[in-house]
Protein backbone atom coordinates (compact mmCIF):
# COMPACT_ATOMS: atom_id res chain seq x y z
CA UNK A 1 0.00 0.00 0.00
CA UNK A 2 1.45 3.37 -1.04
CA UNK A 3 0.97 6.55 0.95
CA UNK A 4 1.71 9.87 -0.68
CA UNK A 5 2.46 13.18 1.01
CA UNK A 6 2.73 16.41 -0.96
CA UNK A 7 4.55 19.51 0.17
CA UNK A 8 5.97 22.71 -1.25
CA UNK A 9 2.81 24.60 -2.10
CA UNK A 10 2.34 28.24 -1.21
CA UNK A 11 1.54 31.70 -2.49
CA UNK A 12 3.67 33.40 -5.11
CA UNK A 13 3.38 36.25 -7.54
CA UNK A 14 3.01 35.66 -11.24
CA UNK A 15 6.34 34.81 -12.80
CA UNK A 16 7.60 33.13 -9.66
CA UNK A 17 8.57 29.52 -9.01
CA UNK A 18 7.65 26.72 -6.65
CA UNK A 19 8.88 23.17 -6.25
CA UNK A 20 6.39 20.56 -5.17
CA UNK A 21 7.51 17.34 -3.53
CA UNK A 22 5.65 14.04 -3.34
CA UNK A 23 7.07 11.61 -0.81
CA UNK A 24 5.92 8.01 -1.13
CA UNK A 25 5.98 5.57 1.77
CA UNK A 26 4.72 2.10 2.47
CA UNK A 27 6.19 0.51 -0.61
CA UNK A 28 9.04 0.84 -3.04
CA UNK A 29 7.57 2.77 -5.91
CA UNK A 30 10.31 2.12 -8.46
CA UNK A 31 7.80 0.29 -10.67
CA UNK A 32 5.11 2.92 -10.32
CA UNK A 33 4.20 5.74 -12.61
CA UNK A 34 3.62 9.07 -10.89
CA UNK A 35 1.73 12.18 -11.86
CA UNK A 36 0.63 15.59 -10.68
CA UNK A 37 -3.00 16.56 -11.12
CA UNK A 38 -4.54 19.85 -10.14
CA UNK A 39 -8.00 21.10 -9.37
CA UNK A 40 -9.13 24.71 -9.22
CA UNK A 41 -12.38 25.73 -7.49
CA UNK A 42 -15.35 24.93 -9.67
CA UNK A 43 -13.27 23.05 -12.20
CA UNK A 44 -12.58 19.41 -12.91
CA UNK A 45 -9.36 17.78 -11.83
CA UNK A 46 -6.86 17.87 -14.69
CA UNK A 47 -3.54 16.23 -15.35
CA UNK A 48 -0.48 18.44 -15.41
CA UNK A 49 2.51 16.16 -15.64
CA UNK A 50 3.33 12.47 -15.41
CA UNK A 51 6.44 10.34 -15.29
CA UNK A 52 6.75 6.66 -16.10
CA UNK A 53 8.98 4.29 -14.17
CA UNK A 54 11.67 4.61 -16.86
CA UNK A 55 11.70 8.41 -16.55
CA UNK A 56 9.62 9.24 -19.61
CA UNK A 57 7.61 12.40 -18.96
CA UNK A 58 4.36 13.76 -20.34
CA UNK A 59 3.10 17.32 -19.88
CA UNK A 60 -0.18 19.09 -20.48
CA UNK A 61 0.04 21.83 -23.09
CA UNK A 62 -0.86 24.38 -20.44
CA UNK A 63 2.34 23.69 -18.47
CA UNK A 64 4.73 22.49 -21.14
CA UNK A 65 7.95 24.46 -21.12
CA UNK A 66 7.29 25.84 -17.64
CA UNK A 67 6.92 22.76 -15.43
CA UNK A 68 9.39 19.90 -15.05
CA UNK A 69 8.62 16.62 -13.35
CA UNK A 70 11.38 14.39 -11.99
CA UNK A 71 11.81 11.53 -9.56
CA UNK A 72 14.37 10.08 -7.20
CA UNK A 73 13.80 6.36 -6.77
CA UNK A 74 16.34 6.15 -3.94
CA UNK A 75 14.28 8.64 -1.95
CA UNK A 76 10.87 7.40 -3.15
CA UNK A 77 10.15 10.99 -4.10
CA UNK A 78 8.78 12.82 -7.11
CA UNK A 79 9.10 16.51 -7.79
CA UNK A 80 7.35 19.16 -9.83
CA UNK A 81 9.42 22.24 -10.56
CA UNK A 82 7.06 25.04 -11.57
CA UNK A 83 8.53 28.13 -13.21
CA UNK A 84 6.95 31.24 -14.74
CA UNK A 85 3.81 30.62 -12.75
CA UNK A 86 0.57 32.22 -13.90
CA UNK A 87 -2.62 33.07 -11.98
CA UNK A 88 -4.38 30.31 -13.91
CA UNK A 89 -2.01 27.81 -12.28
CA UNK A 90 -3.79 28.46 -8.99
CA UNK A 91 -5.19 25.13 -7.80
CA UNK A 92 -4.78 22.34 -5.35
CA UNK A 93 -2.10 20.00 -6.65
CA UNK A 94 -2.35 16.26 -6.07
CA UNK A 95 0.25 13.56 -6.43
CA UNK A 96 -0.87 10.20 -7.76
CA UNK A 97 0.89 6.86 -8.10
CA UNK A 98 -0.16 3.80 -10.04
CA UNK A 99 1.32 0.54 -11.21
CA UNK A 100 -1.37 -1.61 -12.73
CA UNK A 101 -2.77 0.65 -15.44
CA UNK A 102 -0.19 3.32 -16.24
CA UNK A 103 -0.33 2.90 -20.00
CA UNK A 104 -4.07 3.54 -20.05
CA UNK A 105 -3.80 7.08 -18.69
CA UNK A 106 -0.23 8.38 -18.37
CA UNK A 107 0.31 9.22 -22.09
CA UNK A 108 -2.99 11.09 -22.17
CA UNK A 109 -2.96 12.57 -18.65
CA UNK A 110 -6.47 11.35 -18.06
CA UNK A 111 -7.69 10.34 -14.63
CA UNK A 112 -6.27 6.98 -13.55
CA UNK A 113 -8.26 3.94 -12.54
CA UNK A 114 -9.56 4.80 -9.09
CA UNK A 115 -9.30 1.14 -8.06
CA UNK A 116 -5.55 0.96 -8.63
CA UNK A 117 -4.21 4.49 -8.14
CA UNK A 118 -3.09 6.11 -4.90
CA UNK A 119 -3.68 9.80 -4.23
CA UNK A 120 -2.18 12.26 -1.79
CA UNK A 121 -4.13 14.90 0.10
CA UNK A 122 -2.89 17.73 -2.06
CA UNK A 123 -1.05 20.98 -1.57
CA UNK A 124 -2.40 24.43 -2.41
CA UNK A 125 -0.70 26.67 -4.95
CA UNK A 126 -1.89 30.25 -5.25
CA UNK A 127 -0.49 32.61 -7.87
CA UNK A 128 -1.37 36.28 -7.66
CA UNK A 129 -1.18 38.73 -10.53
Amino acid sequence: HVQLMESGGGSVQAGGSLRLTCAASGSSYSNYCMAWFRQAPGKEREGGAAIESDGTTTYADSVKGRFTMSQDHAKNTAYLQMNRLKPEDTARYYCVADRASCMTWVPYLTLPDMDTAYWGQGTQVTVSS
